[in-house]
């Protein structure tokens, strides 16, 4: 069938879900490139929605036409219920209908193209891209032992011909209930196209991708930029930003989000900023820090030419007056016309530290604080409010670990954060300069320590502090951002950083006091110090800008060095006969119906434990745990 007229009468059906019910700026983008090309448009919401957002989809449709539905049936059957509606008998009427979701974002070229391509093909039913034949089924629902080839889901277009069809009445009058993602893909998209080309149904995709059949299951994912930049696609999806890295390094090296990112950003209208919206409101960090690859590594002997009349601090707490000259001498690499303000515990200490300061080429003000809360109280009470009189902020602190033997572990600590905060003064121009050309950027910082006793913390990064920061982001900032202890904590463990303050708001404008913070003696874990530590990230991400890891570029030799050698120590583990046989009785237990994370997680330590120069320091995190 081809829609030659030029007035086709096409009805739209929108499915949208959001955990808030709230509908962000890159909807209504893809909406207004949508709409104008139906006749009739309904939209159907699983779940809540807010006043605001409820007045922003009555700006697309009538009231009667805005459903809100129980949170039940995925996609599939909001669709159902849209359907159900109008009946066939006025379905019958239309020339086409399309069903779409809010899992694609664009459009990036105009969707005007797309339609007059395939007004002109003969078919019954159509879509934008498809997902390619692969020989398993990994969702456990195909008849035929294998996924087919399919039209996805997150836009379909049926014809008259089809429409009208006894067998799409059946299809739809009969369709199973959907109680999960899996159904709703197994079930369903996965299914549908061939069920109706196998009935002499003819279908097709606006974006040809037989060219990577072999290449890619799923073209939209894993080769996206190429449907964009060669192919013309309109379309991307939302799940690009939080696709499973697991997955995402199964099929490629990674590079896909990234890629589509930077190619919509450098050479395409569409406007970046919505990603960032929508993205830092629903997904969690961990996710969009890997697949956006928000790490950052910056030269250290050539910096950026700063614009003129911005007003940048450090903020120093120096406790260690044993360290006050190395620590000091890390000041130096702030750009002239800074100021610093460098907090002590003591009259004494503080006059020591104006002597050590007076050749410093800045203005130094040296603040004396109580002794309570450490470097956490030093910047939320001894700067405070204070700093929102700046453009861009750096907290550093002396560092001395003395719970670790030998304590040149902890010196590592320190060095890593120092050297990838303030190495040199043109490092940390383009420090700066990464925030200028980020206005999105709110907090910058080096990444946990992945070294001796501190190789565990670099994958348990919230350790016991998941519940405490939870409780303390939501009971006390008011702040609801995705979080999960399955997932890493995206923190500046150390608590070193360069922010813009005014992602800080929320926990730098607080009326904070000393009492407010635990009395020494301090635990080394799982105290509100720790909590707080690991909110600094989710703050600005709450304000909506994202987080980075940064490192020098002579730091990055050593991090790679040090990551190359870990991920080889423990393959080379795994592949020990004794570790084989472990892992044929963890399956044994696991198949048994032991607890499944304690039996991994058991298993991982065996592991570890057989790698000489990291399986100690799992050993005594365990001991630590289980005093506590």
């Amino acid at each position: 069938m081809v829609l030659s007229e030029t007035d086709v009468n096409r009805l739209g059906i929108f499915f949208f879900y959001d955990a808030q019910g709230i509908v962000d700026d890159y909807l209504l983008t893809l909406l207004d490139g949508l709409t104008p090309f139906f006749s009739q448009f309904t939209i159907v919401v699983n779940g809540k929605l807010t006043d605001t957002s409820r007045a922003r989809l009555l700006r697309y449709t009538d009231a009667d036409k805005l459903i809100v539905r129980e949170n039940k049936g995925f996609d599939a059957w909001a669709y159902k219920t849209a359907l159900d509606s109008y009946g066939w008998q006025k379905l019958d009427k239309f020339d086409e209908i399309i069903l779409f979701n809010a899992t694609i974002m664009g459009p990036v070229y105009p969707f005007s193209e797309m339609f007059e391509a395939m007004d002109q093909r003969d078919l019954d039913f159509w879509g934008i891209t498809k997902f390619h034949k692969t020989e398993g089924d990994p969702f456990g629902r195909s008849p035929y032992g294998y996924l087919p080839e399919h039209i996805q889901s997150h836009f379909h277009a049926y014809r008259h011909s089809l429409v009208t069809s006894q067998a799409f009445h059946d299809y739809w009058d009969n369709l199973p209930e959907i109680k999960s993602y899996y159904d709703s893909v197994g079930l369903h998209e996965s299914l549908f196209t061939k069920r109706f080309a196998d009935k002499g149904f003819k279908w097709d995709v606006y974006v040809n991708t037989d060219d990577l059949e072999g290449f890619t299951y799923g073209p939209i994912t894993f080769a996206v930029k190429q449907l964009i930049e060669q192919k013309r696609c309109p379309i991307f999806k939302r799940r690009s930003f939080f696709h499973p890295y697991s997955d995402s390094m199964d099929q490629s090296v990674g590079n896909n989000a990234l890629d589509l990112y930077e190619f919509l950003r450098d050479h395409t209208d569409y406007d970046t900023d919505l990603i960032w919206q929508n993205a830092l409101r629903t997904m969690n960090l961990a996710d969009l820090m890997k697949n956006l690859h928000l790490d950052f590594v910056l030269p250290s002997n050539h910096g950026a030419q700063l614009s003129s009349g911005k007003r940048i601090a450090l903020v120093m707490h120096l406790y260690y007056m044993d360290l006050l000259d190395q620590t000091l001498a890390y000041a130096r690499s702030m750009p002239a016309g800074s100021d610093l303000i460098l907090t002590v515990v003591s009259e004494e200490n503080a006059e020591l530290v104006r002597k050590k300061c007076k050749d410093l080429p800045y203005h130094a003000d040296v603040r004396v604080i109580q002794n309570r809360g450490r470097d956490v109280s030093a910047l939320l009470v001894g700067a405070g409010k204070d700093l929102f009189d700046y453009d861009y902020v750096c907290f550093m602190h002396d560092k001395k670990v003395t719970q670790l033997t030998p304590q040149s572990i902890g010196d590592g600590f320190r060095y890593k954060c120092f050297e990838n905060m303030l190495p040199t003064k043109a490092y940390v121009e383009n420090v700066l300069q990464l925030f200028e050309d980020n206005p999105r950027l709110g907090i910058a910082m080096p990444s946990p320590p992945n070294h001796g006793d501190y190789f565990p913390n670099f994958t348990f990064t919230w350790g016991p502090n998941f519940d405490g920061t939870e409780e303390f982001l939501h009971d006390t900032l008011h702040i609801d951002v995705p979080l999960d202890d399955e997932k890493e904590a995206i923190a500046p463990l150390g608590t070193m950083f360069w922010f813009r303050p005014e992602a800080m708001r929320g926990l730098l404008d607080l009326d904070w006091k000393y009492t407010d913070f635990p009395a020494e003696p301090n635990d080394i874990d799982n105290t509100p110090l720790h909590y707080i530590e690991r909110s600094y990230a989710y703050v600005p991400q709450s304000n909506g800008y994202f987080p980075a890891y940064i490192f020098s570029d002579r730091f990055a030799r050593i991090e790679l060095t040090n990551l190359a050698f870990e991920e080889r120590e423990i393959v080379r583990a795994i592949s020990d006969p004794w570790i084989k046989k472990t892992l044929e009785k963890t399956k044994h237990s696991v198949m048994k119906g032991k607890r499944f994370r304690y039996t991994i997680l058991r298993f991982i330590k065996n592991i570890v434990k057989r790698i000489p120069l990291i399986g100690p320091a799992l050993v005594k995190l365990r001991k630590r745990q289980l005093n506590k």
